[in-house]
């Protein structure tokens, strides 16, 4: 997996509820593929939710967009739910201060639709 795609996949994780939930239920049921990359993820995921970078960023639109999303993600309890599930890893992790500027990035998040809403061809893969 490259960084793109996993910049994409923490993205999802972090603001796309169906995609963290469907994580989740992998964890529990241990059907995840790669417990090690899971984890990294989760915690660019919740790093994503940190205070917005002043400087270093992609552009002033992928600034806004981060915005929005981390708004939106906060009436899910995103943000708990990725240390609970964290901890329930045992995973240490204390995210950075604030959101890594390199991955403030004009990334889309997959459409609500139908019964398949969190299967992207990186969610059959990965987590």
């Amino acid at each position: 997996m490259n960084a793109r795609d996993k910049l994409q996949v923490a993205y999802e994780l972090a603001f796309f509820p169906p995609r963290l939930h469907k994580t989740w239920t992998n964890i529990r049921r241990n059907e995840t593929v790669d417990t090690e990359i899971t984890g990294e993820l989760l915690k660019m995921a919740l790093a994503l939710h940190q205070t917005l970078p002043e400087y270093g960023y992609a552009s002033h639109r992928a600034l806004k967009r981060l915005a929005l999303y981390q708004a939106n993600a906060r009436l899910f309890g995103t943000v708990s739910f990725l240390k609970n599930i964290l901890s329930y890893l045992g995973e240490e992790f204390t995210p950075p201060a604030t959101v890594p500027p390199q991955w403030v990035r004009d990334i889309g998040l997959p459409e609500f639709r139908g019964q398949d809403q969190h299967s992207s061809p990186l969610t059959r893969h990965f987590v």
